[in-house]
């Protein structure tokens, strides 16, 4: 399936499935999980990333156990709101993903998200060590809860 405008994404996601949130990067990925009625992201999990192959094995597993029905997959832009140097290789990650694994997608704008989540593990004093093992996934889920916040709907 092919990325999708993440308001007709979010309409694709099968009723009880959940979205996930990438935040890929060069060494990790950091995984995030929406709820059932795609209202909140919670952080999940991080990815030290290997081989694409054994990247994908442990991403599918999630997705599998999880019972993801779309994916939020955040794209590095610059300020400006042009391509950075790491955002053709997001955007290949995601054309590799997309080709093994038929799932609605979207890119949403992942700009100042690592930074914002940094600045709030340390406004909460939360050690160097601590910040660095789940900083990813935390971003993730700031990634995920903006693309929940804007594309959102009521539900019953």
């Amino acid at each position: 399936m092919p990325l999708q405008d993440p308001r007709e994404m979010r309409a694709a996601v099968p009723p009880g499935r959940r979205l996930m949130g990438l935040d890929v990067g060069t060494k990790t990925i950091g995984l995030a999980l929406s709820d059932t009625r795609l209202v909140i992201a919670s952080p999940l999990d991080t990815i030290r990333r290997r081989r694409f192959a054994e990247d994908m094995a442990a991403l599918f597993s999630l997705i599998d156990k999880h019972e993801v029905g779309g994916l939020v997959i955040g794209l590095p832009l610059n300020l400006d709101g042009k391509d950075s140097p790491r955002t053709q290789s997001v955007r290949q990650f995601a054309r590799n993903l997309l080709a093994l694994r038929d799932l609605p997608a979207a890119f949403w704008d992942e700009r100042m998200s690592t930074a914002a989540v940094t600045r709030e593990m340390i406004a909460h004093d939360m050690t160097r060590k601590r910040r660095a093992e789940i900083v990813d996934r935390v971003a993730a889920a700031y990634i995920l809860q903006g693309f929940l916040d804007a594309t959102g709907r009521t539900t019953p």
